[in-house]
């Protein structure tokens, strides 16, 4: 019998964030408490300025809080270094941003084994796992290619993989389809929700109302502070935008 997790997979507690500008103080989080399930996806709305990018910061182990608690599987993480939180990170948190952050000189599959090598794993294995995930996200033909041979939603991909090389607990995406035209943002959303169904945790922010709408719980920012948090009911299978892209 599977043992039951009695406690959140994320927890914040009562989180600050304030910068000082100039003789102001800039309350970027303001008393932020939100729990995280092992299994979620959770969007992360709203308008620029909001907090939700200093959230995924606070969150994801980027950045300290002015106050506050953070757990991760029960275990407050708040009080970390720097070196403690970068093994954290490497171990339990992958990454999307909505630019790809790639080595730009760097094959697809090295690119991918990044995680592995600070992570101190046998180049044997490093190639096994690499190759597989990018498999994992249809890109077994492309793992010679640097980036600048990759189309925006190919280079996305190797980001995903390169998020998961490590097996970690939680996946943050930034605008994960902001720099991508409408059909590849879409083939983006569809790997997410594909991960999600094979119990990834993920968190997401994002401004597009239809890329939020594939998630199972909807958490919205407003002046640093939580202002709405609601499940879905019927998540979108798959996003549908109109929107013009750069």
């Amino acid at each position: 019998m599977a043992r039951e997790i009695t406690h959140p997979l994320l927890e914040l507690n009562n989180v600050h964030m304030r910068y000082r500008l100039g003789d102001s103080v800039i309350n970027a989080l303001d008393d932020v408490s939100l729990k995280v399930k092992e299994g979620e996806f959770i969007s992360i709305m709203g308008p620029s300025g909001s907090g939700k990018s200093t959230f995924l910061q606070i969150a994801s182990m980027l950045a300290i809080p002015t106050s506050g608690e953070i757990f991760l599987k029960g275990r407050e993480v708040t009080g970390y270094n720097e070196v403690e939180r970068a093994r954290l990170r490497n171990k339990e948190i992958g990454f999307v941003f909505q630019q790809f952050n790639l080595l730009p000189r760097t094959s697809a599959l090295d690119n991918v084994k990044l995680p592995l090598v600070y992570a101190r794993v046998s180049e044997i294995e490093q190639n096994e796992r690499a190759k597989a995930m990018l498999d994992e996200v249809g890109l077994s033909d492309r793992m010679k290619n640097t980036p600048a041979q990759l189309s925006g939603g190919q280079q996305q991909r190797v980001a995903i993989a390169r998020a998961l090389i490590n097996d970690p607990s939680i996946i943050f995406a930034d605008e994960p389809t902001g720099n991508l035209d409408t059909k590849s943002g879409q083939d983006i959303m569809e790997v997410l929700i594909k991960l999600h169904k094979r119990g990834k945790t993920i968190i997401m922010v994002t401004h597009e109302e239809d890329i939020a709408a594939v998630a199972q719980r909807e958490v919205r920012f407003l002046d640093g502070k939580i202002v709405h948090d609601s499940q879905i009911t019927k998540p979108a299978h798959a996003p549908r935008s109109n929107k013009k892209k750069k």
